[in-house]
């Protein structure tokens, strides 16, 4: 069983950048290559949105537009660990922040929440003006 726990959320000011991190933990080393790593955003009274994807073997990503270019996704293999590296922040930005695991998601259409078995249980960003 995956067990994915997020960590590094919290309150910045509009244009600061903040870090959060997925740990992940109950995965195969014979399935590992195969995962799909994926970040969501939910703000309060909105659907829960795709924000960025990564795959555990060679790292290829997959960006929402609306964080192309300010978002930046990574993994450490050795840590079994994914961030979210998110800088210029805007107000816009505030959600909570959910990690999601696949084997089955394709990196080239990661955006379908419901194709993702595995979450965290989520770590609050706030982004003041």
């Amino acid at each position: 069983q995956v067990q994915l726990v997020e960590s590094g959320g919290g309150l910045v000011q509009a244009g600061e950048s903040l870090r959060v991190s997925c740990a992940v933990s109950g995965r195969s080393s014979s399935s590992s290559s195969r995962y799909v790593m994926a970040w969501f955003h939910q703000a309060p009274g909105k659907e829960r949105e795709f924000v960025a994807a990564i795959t555990w073997n060679l790292g290829r990503t997959y960006y929402a537009d609306s964080v192309k270019g300010r978002f930046v996704i990574s993994r450490d293999n050795a840590k079994n660990t994914v961030f979210l590296q998110m800088n210029s922040l805007k107000p816009e930005d505030t959600a909570v922040y959910y990690c999601a695991a696949s084997q089955s998601v394709s990196i080239a259409r990661p955006m379908g929440g419901r194709e993702y078995p595995y979450w965290g249980q989520g770590t609050q960003v706030t982004v003041s003006s």
